[in-house]
């Protein structure tokens, strides 16, 4: 029996009208692919394909540079995960990380025009990773790796930024730090402070705590004492891993040791990377006048808003149900989007130091204030906003192939 194309079996559907809003809108998949160019005759097939496809494959092979331009390169990303940190999920294999995925996808193309497509590796072993992602490379102008954990997302990023020519870009990494860092420039406006003046504790050592380090220390931020499960990550401890090693050698300047009630004494800002209750209402208590508490942890935050009541001067989660809402979509679709528009071979710290201030920017003056330290995720053109300064950034700091 043939299948209309708009039966769900032919759609690739499962049905759907479970009553569960949730599956029902990830039945047959979240993302498609469209074509841009009719074909509804023979001369738009020899057009398309073949015998006109053959002229432009011979043009990039004796112009390798015009696979930019004649191909969808020039706008696609790959979204790569081996399912091994999937949201607060932990490692629950490829195959149950793909939605995930493909919701990545959608929001580079909901939120700045990128195509992007959701890859899931049924591989553990970096080399295998890398050598993999090498391999399939040829056809993107990007690579968002995705919920891969520490400390093999480092050693993974690390070797990809040495053999290819394209941006790649670890988002719980260097996503989560920039929108951190921009949420802190009008944080601290708003409790009238100065960001080289701050005493910063971050709970959480993995993949997105040493990127805030990274990135805060970038912007002038000094006094950063790092936690993990045991404590204070300090250079009086054993046994530390390599992420963990530097953060010693570059964090903590008062060379405090314990745990992190004691790192929370007098602190301006707490950031936390980690998990539900790292920290408690006396920690909070304990923190300096006009305290600062971003506590992202998914879904439930290191300390609650019921426990910041009173204390804390701006408070900020990942949720989206509560104000302020730290989210990754706020940078990574108008990264690539700047990257991509000016062919860079990799994301910077300048230009992701641009894109946290567009981000804060993008909050006009007159309404920064304790619940709203950050833009809505919909915040109109923000995308291209942040695009057009991320390629600034690339130009200025000689890593573009084009203008903008």
């Amino acid at each position: 029996m043939s299948e209309a194309p708009g039966d769900p079996v032919a759609r690739g559907d499962q049905g759907g009208g479970s009553g569960d809003p949730v599956m029902d809108v990830h039945a047959g998949g979240k993302i498609s692919v469209a074509t841009k160019v009719a074909v509804n005759d023979r001369n738009d097939l020899a057009l398309v394909y073949t015998p006109g496809v053959a002229q432009v494959c011979m043009a990039i092979h004796a112009d390798p540079s015009l696979v930019h331009s004649l191909t969808i390169k020039r706008n696609s990303v790959a979204v790569v995960t081996d399912g091994t940190a999937v949201l607060g999920l932990g490692d629950i294999g490829p195959a149950a990380a793909l939605p995930v995925m493909e919701g990545k996808a959608m929001l580079f193309k909901d939120f700045a025009d990128v195509d992007a497509y959701p890859i899931c590796l049924d591989e553990k072993d970096p080399d295998k990773i890398v050598d993999a992602i090498v391999a399939l490379a040829p056809g993107f102008g990007g690579i968002n790796l995705e919920d891969i954990s520490a400390p093999r997302c480092f050693e993974i990023e690390g070797k990809l930024r040495q053999r290819l020519d394209i941006p790649v870009f670890h988002d719980d990494q260097h996503g989560t730090a920039v929108v951190t860092l921009a949420a802190l420039f009008n944080a601290v406006r708003v409790v009238h402070k100065a960001l080289a003046d701050l005493k910063v504790v971050i709970s959480g050592a993995g993949a997105a705590g040493v990127a805030i380090t990274r990135m805060l220390q970038s912007a002038g931020v000094s006094d950063i004492v790092v936690t993990d499960s045991v404590g204070i990550v300090s250079s009086a401890r054993k046994n530390l891993t390599a992420p963990k090693q530097w953060l010693a050698k570059h964090t903590n300047p008062r060379s405090l040791d314990g745990p992190i009630a004691k790192a929370m004494l007098g602190a301006d800002v707490f950031i936390g990377v980690s998990q539900p209750g790292a920290i408690t209402r006396d920690d909070v208590r304990n923190m300096a006048p006009g305290s600062i508490v971003f506590a992202m942890a998914n879904p439930v935050p290191e300390v609650g808003p019921e426990d910041v009541e009173g204390l804390a001067a701006v408070y900020a989660t990942g949720r989206s149900d509560l104000p302020n809402q730290i989210n990754n979509v706020l940078c990574f679709p108008g990264i690539f989007r700047g990257a991509l528009d000016v062919q860079a071979t990799e994301i910077n710290e300048a230009m992701k130091l641009a894109a946290a201030h567009a981000i804060a920017e993008a909050v006009p003056a007159g309404d920064i204030g304790p619940g709203t330290v950050v833009p809505s995720v919909f915040h109109p053109g923000l995308g291209h906003t942040v695009a057009a300064r991320v390629a600034e950034a690339a130009v200025a700091t000689g890593v573009a192939r084009l203008a903008p």
